[in-house]
């Protein structure tokens, strides 16, 4: 999968990026990560990217043309390679970081793992032009209801969520699928060594080796902390999954 990240601080992103087990699958070849600088691509001499807004108000507004500009070339050359590897996807996401997008989720970052390319645009100062949104961006995605100084830590979250769903990514496979939000409840609770620790044992049934107790306890758990840390999402998953009749005797 091939992250592209159009961006005014491509050395924040990529030195958030490149560490880890998203730098390692990097490495592996199992995604690509690409920040690209969108003030390479202003017309003006002092490379400007910003001008006052219509209308009046405080702060400054990112322009059309380098941001178009910018995507642009990025378009240009993703295309270029699919035509190279013979593929027949079709437009490519472009995907703004804003707080006035829909919430990012873990259903979302399984949607997006399944592109071949993704685009993130992230904005600055009062935020972009709205004539080149309208042009270029496919998705207006948030990770929550706050504001923050510019895209660049969002996209980033949202870039460490989507990998750990790309094929050989994880080391284990298994982990994405047990995670916390994965089945629509909060993760269970963990242990490791050792058993006893400040006078706290590990669960008993966690030492027994019967899978299917195992199994049975860790939904329990996750029930139990879904419920008292997120009602709603109880809620939502009780309502999908109702409880079955016991029977009579």
């Amino acid at each position: 999968m091939h992250f592209h990240i159009m961006t005014l601080f491509p050395e924040m992103v990529l030195d958030g990026l490149h560490t880890s087990i998203i730098g390692r699958a990097e490495e592996k070849g199992c995604i690509s990560i690409e920040a690209v600088n969108i003030r390479d691509y202003t017309l003006d001499k002092h490379k400007k990217v910003d001008d006052y807004t219509y209308g009046g108000g405080a702060g400054m507004l990112m322009q059309a043309q380098p941001v178009y500009d910018c995507w642009k070339a990025l378009d240009e050359k993703i295309k270029e390679r699919k035509s190279s590897e013979q593929s027949e996807d079709g437009r490519t996401r472009v995907v703004y970081v804003t707080p006035q997008g829909e919430v990012f989720n873990q259903s979302k970052a399984e949607e997006l793992s399944k592109e071949k390319d993704l685009i993130f645009l992230c904005g600055h100062y009062e935020g972009i032009d709205e004539r080149v949104l309208e042009e270029i961006v496919t998705d207006y995605i948030s990770i929550g209801d706050y504001v923050l100084t510019g895209g660049e830590l969002p996209a980033m979250v949202m870039i460490d969520a989507i990998s750990r769903l790309v094929p050989g990514v994880l080391n284990n496979g298994e982990s994405a699928q047990t995670e916390s939000h994965s089945n629509g409840l909060l993760e269970y609770p963990q242990y490791s060594r050792p058993e006893v620790w400040h006078e706290k044992r590990v669960p008993e049934v966690l030492l027994s080796g019967h899978h299917a107790n195992i199994e049975k306890w860790r939904l329990e758990q996750s029930l139990e902390r879904t419920k008292e840390r997120r009602p709603e999402m109880y809620e939502a998953y009780i309502k999908e999954h109702p409880p079955k009749p016991q029977k009579r005797r």
